[in-house]
C-alpha cells in the first residue's frame, strides 16, 4: 500500500515558526513531484508549494516565508513555515504525483495525505 502521511502540525503565536513533515511509504517506483495545499473551514482547498526536479514554487501569499525541501533518500517532504500570520490557519495536505511498482505492474498516482492542523493564533 502506497500512502502519504504528513505531521508537525499544531499551534504557533502569529510570527512563530512551524514545520511540517509528509513521508511516502510502499512500493514507490519514482516520485515526479511533491507538494502542500491548504485548506481553511468555509474555503476551497488551495495550493501552497511544490518541489520537482526542477526546483520549487510557492504560492504567492507564502512566497519568502515558508521553505519547502525533500529528502529523496527516505521520500520526505518537509514545510517550513516563518513569519506565521492568522491567515495561514489551514489544514494542510501532502500530494505526491508517483508511479507505484508492483513488478511486472507500474501505475500512475495521484496521493494525498490525511491532512495536518496548522492553527496560528495569539
Amino acid at each position: 500500500q502506497v500512502q502519504l502521511v504528513e505531521s508537525g502540525g499544531g499551534l504557533v503565536q502569529p510570527g512563530g515558526s512551524l514545520t511540517l513533515s509528509c513521508a511516502a511509504s510502499g512500493s514507490i517506483f519514482s516520485i515526479n513531484s511533491m507538494g502542500w495545499y491548504r485548506q481553511a473551514p468555509g474555503k476551497e482547498r488551495e495550493w501552497v508549494a511544490t518541489i520537482t526536479g526542477g526546483g520549487t514554487n510557492y504560492a504567492d501569499s507564502v512566497k519568502g516565508r515558508f521553505t519547502i525541501s525533500r529528502d529523496n533518500g527516505q521520500n520526505t517532504v518537509s514545510l517550513h513555515m516563518n513569519s506565521l500570520k492568522p491567515e495561514d490557519t489551514a489544514v494542510y495536505y501532502c500530494r505526491s504525483t508517483a508511479v507505484a511498482s508492483t513488478p511486472p505492474t507500474y501505475r500512475a498516482l495521484e496521493l494525498w495525505g490525511q491532512g495536518t492542523l496548522v492553527a496560528v493564533s495569539s
